[in-house]
């Protein structure tokens, strides 16, 4: 499934403060015999202090979009969901925050990265470089190095492990990625003729979805499911 980046996510700044309107009160004249240097030094400091908090609103608004801009660019993005392929994790509609300093990308993970298209695509990390992946046993469970996957918690509740038989010893430095929605979803093994055998890159890993949060209503973190969080045997 091919992702979009939330281009209004990607905004923030609006609304700078305005002016400060400190000194627009009445002028109380003074006594005969004021020097007018007097009222001239009253009048420029009330200029000075408006111009000040002038430029130190824009400085403070300038400074927020900065900020806003560079956490943009280096450690979160937003993405929105436009296929039915990682149902029913992820909807069509939904938009959610990637963390890009994630770090070690780890199986159970969902991660946006660049596709086989070349294009942003998000899918579930099931295996990564030295494990064995396989379809199916006897029970018709993906099995990660022999030891099988409960993926009832994430798998589409219409759908089943998969309807393609495949056997994978996933390379180093590379993952093999699935939809949750795998009747609908063009991932890892639909891909097995191109480079890499259907995986994917670690590199090509834009960053790890953590959560929804448009609309409100679906707003949650997205977990690591405890079948691929537990500890496999394997040669990484």
């Amino acid at each position: 499934m091919i992702v979009e980046p939330d281009s209004k996510a990607a905004e923030p700044g609006e609304g700078a403060p305005g002016e400060d309107t400190a000194g627009d009160g009445p002028v109380v004249k003074g006594a005969a015999g004021d020097g007018a240097a007097g009222g001239g030094a009253k009048g420029a400091k009330k200029s000075s202090g408006k111009g000040g908090g002038l430029r130190e609103s824009i400085l403070l608004a300038v400074s927020g979009v900065v900020v806003a801009l560079l956490l943009h660019m280096f450690v979160i993005a937003s993405f929105d969901i436009p296929s039915e392929s990682m149902e029913n994790t992820l909807q069509r509609g939904d938009r959610v925050v990637v963390n890009k300093l994630h770090g070690e990308t780890e199986r159970g993970d969902v991660v946006v990265f660049t596709g086989w298209r070349d294009e942003y695509t998000i899918k579930r990390v099931i295996a990564v470089g030295g494990d064995t992946v396989r379809c199916c046993d006897a029970q018709g469970r993906i099995t990660v190095n022999g030891v099988p996957l409960d993926e009832k918690p994430y798998l589409h509740p219409d759908d089943f492990p998969s309807g393609d038989k495949f056997e994978k010893v996933v390379p180093k430095g590379r993952l093999w990625v699935m939809g949750d929605h795998r009747s609908a979803s063009a991932d890892s093994r639909a891909h097995e003729k191109q480079e890499g055998e259907g995986t994917i890159s670690e590199d090509q890993v834009i960053g790890r979805a953590f959560a929804i949060y448009w609309p409100f209503s679906r707003a949650t973190v997205l977990s690591t499911p405890d079948t691929l969080a537990r500890t496999f045997t394997n040669t990484r």
